[in-house]
């Protein structure tokens, strides 16, 4: 109590808190979340419902437009504002034209399946052999545009075959044994490559050279696989390389580019091999190259006669 015995008055502020209203944005997010959702559905039911061939059409059209942007073609004559399009929807036309040969050695999916279940089974049988085992850093396997390749690698510690030779060493012969009976399993046709470092013969190439050794190697497998129970008929195709052909990122002498390839090859590798295309057909009939020679500058006549 202050002097004069004055009391201070007591001021009571009272603040109105106006509650406001929500608002709606967790119904907005909400809605889109459930019509994303119901859209995923959708999708989902139309691939489970569409055929292989409706599906891949599908994927063509999505994917052709940026694989021509990709490859910078031009129209070709295309009416159609998205590059790389055309009237026909098999994409015959247009810039679709140069990728469509790529496209046909792809393989399909279910060559692929088929290809992948062989693949599994291999290397199962392989797991189940404690010597086997042993070999299965030295194998690979992938899908190329030819088929599933399986490459047998060799190493120093423990080479496939003996040096400079086509002697296949004891756990070569049981793995290619192994192997044979189960590329039985498919219909499909087999090519075996020899491959070689770039160590030479004494010789050099005059004589005995990785051009023989990379053949012998092959048709040394080839006679092991046959023995193990591979069907001779589905066999193509024998071929060395020497060393050519080197596996990525390896140099000429690593020995692990000594290795044998054994590709199981698609349907339609196959037919390309039995029955090569020829580039050109013209210059193969006589009267074509006939008609060509007709075409080419006279020469002078004292010329002509002295040929003549």
């Amino acid at each position: 109590m202050s002097k004069g015995g004055d009391k201070r008055p007591i001021v009571i502020r009272r603040k109105k808190v106006v509650h406001a209203h929500h608002g709606g944005a967790w119904k907005i997010a909400l809605a889109d979340f459930m019509t994303a959702l119901m859209a995923f559905f959708l999708v989902l039911w139309l691939l489970s419902v569409s055929s292989e061939e409706t599906r891949r059409g599908v994927a063509e059209y999505f994917s052709t437009p940026l694989v021509t942007a990709m490859t910078g073609g031009d129209r070709s004559g295309s009416t159609s504002v998205i590059p790389g399009g055309g009237p026909d929807p098999t994409h015959s036309d247009g810039e679709r034209a140069r990728i469509d040969t790529l496209q046909r050695t792809r393989p399909s999916s279910e060559d692929q399946r088929r290809l992948r279940n062989v693949q599994q089974r291999i290397e199962r049988a392989i797991e189940r052999d404690p010597e086997l085992r042993q070999l299965r850093n030295q194998m690979r396997f992938d899908m190329t545009r030819e088929g599933l390749r399986i490459q047998l690698l060799d190493t120093d510690q423990r080479p496939m075959f003996e040096l400079g030779s086509d002697q296949v060493a004891p756990y070569m012969r049981s793995l290619l044994r192994t192997i044979a009976p189960l590329l039985n399993e498919l219909p499909n046709e087999l090519s075996i490559s020899g491959h070689t470092d770039s160590v030479p013969y004494a010789g050099g190439y005059r004589g005995y050279s990785n051009w023989e050794l990379s053949n012998d190697r092959a048709n040394a497998s080839r006679r092991e696989l046959i023995a193990g129970g591979f069907d001779p008929d589905q066999l193509l195709r024998v071929s060395g390389f020497a060393d050519r052909v080197l596996l990525p990122e390896t140099e000429p002498t690593d020995p692990i580019n000594r290795r044998i390839e054994l590709v199981v090859l698609l349907p339609e590798i196959a037919e390309a091999i039995l029955n090569p295309t020829i580039m050109n057909a013209e210059v193969s009939r006589p009267d074509a190259a006939v008609e060509a020679l007709k075409e080419l500058p006279q020469q002078d006549e004292p010329q002509a006669q002295a040929i003549e």
